[in-house]
């Protein structure tokens, strides 16, 4: 299975002298290894770090510091993982925090506020189309309101994001409407619903299954790798709207093979491990309506209010998605499973926020394993082929509509295009004489 269609923001393939380069070589990015032999009296300088063992750090530093931690993000400029903290009278946090490699900035809102902050938002606004998570670069909750969100409705969301004091939230308006990014078409396939493929994975049973979208299995118990053809997999566990939005769907077949890595045209990318995101965290995106495209995290633990229902513990991005692209694959250059692609409002034209499911959470929750640690691995097929040709994506099953009953699934062609797989060499702005040694494999041209 093949994508034959790149978005207008994609990630270019680079190419190399006359060949273009395998994937590890291009995706592995230049070693940026931690400051770990520093000397003692260079102890307190930020360490540079990958985004990786960026959320590593913050990992540990959120147990050592306690109370005083208050989130953290990935400076990508820098490659140094940023620690906010409410250090109080106590400056020992401060000096903890710099002593393990990070960058500390001292803020005003504590963890433990925002999160009663969302709390509030939670149990006062629960509205469709709307949508929060803390933003650890302004130390506030950053609420998103799609266009359906007006009246009444903005009056509610307002006057709550209002009580919550000042400097603790801020209101931003989606030209968009929220929805799931399920569609009639192709990819993988069931009755008249499209999704794609995410991450291939060993089921705990040892078997080997996939994960999608949990919203996507509301199309059906049993997909397909073709429309219209003979199932190939069957849905054995799904969660949609809650506590995230994922599935596990197992291979009929137990002799199936299920590579760890991710299909993105014209070179797969290998998949080691799942791990968690970092806000600031360059993260590419694959799918079958839109391709390959790029962005960053932009919050953690987000929750969104859907049409069908609220679903928590998200990761919102601004890397774009259409109608198709559900359930398809979040991931780094070097290899790290992210997310799945849950849902959010906009496109790969004018852009917008989406929102995807911890790969890390999915796994605990239906106990399976993925890459090393599985053998099966992840995204074998990150999406499948562009079967039908110009199939029309506006078909969208019921999980699509917006609050006002209106169709959300874009009615475009999702067909066959330029293709994620065309010659790499063709793409505009690629330097067809870059070093094969240059880290550029996966390129940001928007």
């Amino acid at each position: 299975m093949s994508h034959k269609r790149m978005p207008k923001r994609k990630a270019a393939i680079a190419v190399g002298g006359a060949a273009a380069l395998g994937a590890a070589a291009i995706l592995l990015p230049n070693a940026n290894a931690s400051q770990d032999g520093a000397s003692d009296g260079a102890a307190a300088a930020p360490r540079t770090l990958k985004a990786g063992d960026a959320s590593d750090l913050a990992s540990q530093l959120a147990g050592l510091l306690g109370d005083a931690f208050a989130g953290s993000y990935y400076d990508g400029e820098n490659k140094q993982l940023v620690v906010n903290v409410v250090a109080g009278d106590d400056n020992t946090v401060v000096v903890q925090a710099k002593k393990a490699g990070a960058a500390v900035r001292e803020v005003d809102n504590s963890m433990t506020e925002l999160e009663a902050g969302a709390r509030t938002l939670k149990a006062e606004a629960t509205i469709p189309g709307t949508s929060w998570a803390v933003d650890p670069r302004t130390n506030k909750i950053l609420v998103t309101a799609d266009r359906t969100v007006t009246g009444e409705k903005w009056d509610r969301l307002e006057s709550t994001v209002e009580s919550l004091g000042s400097g603790m939230a801020t209101i931003k308006k989606s030209a968009g409407t929220f929805k799931t990014f399920v569609s009639g078409g192709d990819a993988i396939f069931s009755g008249g619903a499209r999704c794609s493929l995410g991450f291939n994975v060993t089921a705990g049973d040892g078997t080997p299954a996939f994960l999608t979208a949990g919203h996507c299995a509301a199309g059906g118990d049993q997909w397909s790798d073709a429309q219209g053809g003979a199932p190939i997999a069957t849905v054995d566990q799904a969660v949609f709207p809650g506590e995230g939005d994922f599935a596990l769907v197992k291979y009929d077949d137990p002799a199936t093979q299920a590579p760890s890595d991710v299909d993105v045209g014209d070179q797969s990318v290998p998949i080691s491990q799942a791990a968690e995101a970092t806000v600031g965290q360059e993260v590419f995106r694959m799918g079958s309506t839109t391709g390959l495209a790029d962005g960053q995290v932009l919050g953690l633990n987000a929750t969104v209010n859907y049409p069908e229902g609220t679903v928590t513990g998200l990761i919102q991005t601004d890397v774009c998605a259409e109608p198709g692209d559900s359930g398809g694959s979040m991931f780094t250059r070097d290899g790290l499973a992210i997310g799945l692609t849950s849902g959010g409002s906009g496109d790969c034209t004018s852009g917008g926020e989406t929102f995807f499911q911890p790969v890390t959470t999915a796994l605990a929750a239906v106990g399976a394993t993925l890459g090393a640690d599985g053998g099966a691995g992840a995204g074998d097929q990150a999406g499948g082929d562009q079967a039908g040709g110009e199939q029309d994506a506006g078909g969208e099953q019921g999980a699509g509509q917006d609050a006002g009953g209106e169709q959300a699934g874009a009615g475009e062609e999702a067909g066959a295009g330029d293709g994620a797989g065309q010659d790499a060499g063709q793409d505009a702005g690629q330097d067809a004489g870059q070093d094969a040694g240059q880290e550029s494999g996966l390129t940001d041209t928007h």
